[in-house]
């Protein structure tokens, strides 16, 4: 049977303090790179590894607001990527939720322990991830915010998307606004943010998002087939106030499920005190409590 946990705290906004930069040497520090063919932010060392899979249309840099936790919460190594056709990383001929999760295998190391966050597209990538054929062993797989239920209307939009060119702006206020509304971020990150400039791209004078639209094209997933593949214990969590879905959606697919107070589609970002408590029962090392 299902079980439904519910994390109680007061949320909390993306602040001053959770968007300092993290340098090297004071002991919260994270690099940005690439890495088998991904910009990946990534930090910590050791095991396990900690696999954090942004939404559609946002960036690895929407972690942010984690990196100085991470650092006190969790024992290993930790990476964000940017998904394929987002951010810094290079676009693929084509979108599925398996050719995601392929590209993003390469970035984890050969054989060491994963557990997988992903947030909503990337939630569903960290389930294809998981699924005993991409070679990385993940231990566990947090779904944040997936949208389970989709109507014909829903994936219409989305296909109409993906087969338009890239919309050209005159200034990068205009792409910025564009950017966090395509995000689900307007609200929670301003529009002069760092973690704004990573999904744009500036040439002659012209903005665009960094995102390739054909990335709209993923379509719905089949979670009951991916729950069925997937080899690791999985979670499904969602801010109470999520659009995207809800409890009875979640329930109905029988695994575990948490409800984040308070918090909307994107709590990863409204609070990220709050919802790195879903990492809590994974903070384990060697079998011994992190």
């Amino acid at each position: 049977m299902p079980r439904t946990g519910c994390v109680r705290r007061r949320p909390d906004v993306l602040g001053p303090a959770a968007r300092t930069t993290v340098r090297p040497g004071d002991g919260l520090w994270h690099t940005a790179g690439m890495e088998a063919g991904l910009r990946v932010h990534q930090g910590g060392s050791g095991e396990p590894v900690l696999l954090l899979l942004h939404g559609l249309g946002a960036t690895g840099d929407v972690w942010q607001g984690w990196w100085p936790l991470l650092a006190q919460r969790w024992p290993g190594r930790w990476l964000a990527p940017d998904l394929p056709g987002h951010g810094g990383s290079p676009p693929l001929p084509g979108y599925t939720f398996q050719s995601l999760a392929a590209a993003v295998a390469g970035i984890t190391g050969a054989g060491a322990p994963t557990v997988v966050l992903g947030h909503s597209l990337g939630g569903v990538v960290g389930l294809a991830l998981a699924d005993g054929g991409s070679g990385v062993p993940v231990q566990a797989v947090i779904g944040l915010g997936i949208k389970v239920a989709w109507t014909e209307q829903e994936l219409d939009r989305a296909r109409a998307v993906a087969h338009r060119p890239p919309a050209w702006f005159d200034s990068r206020d205009e792409a910025a606004a564009r950017y966090l509304r395509i995000s689900g971020l307007t609200g929670l990150l301003p529009a002069d943010s760092p973690a704004v400039d990573a999904g744009l791209r500036e040439q002659h004078g012209r903005w665009r998002l960094a995102m390739d639209p054909g990335a709209f094209a993923v379509g719905a997933p089949d979670m009951a087939q991916l729950l069925a593949r997937t080899q690791a214990p999985v979670t499904l969590a969602r801010g109470e106030h999520d659009a995207m879905n809800t409890d009875e959606q979640l329930t109905r697919l029988g695994v575990p499920t948490v409800t984040l107070p308070g918090l909307g589609h994107n709590a990863h970002v409204q609070s990220p005190h709050m919802s790195i408590t879903l990492l809590d029962p994974h903070r384990y090392t060697s079998g011994q409590p992190a």
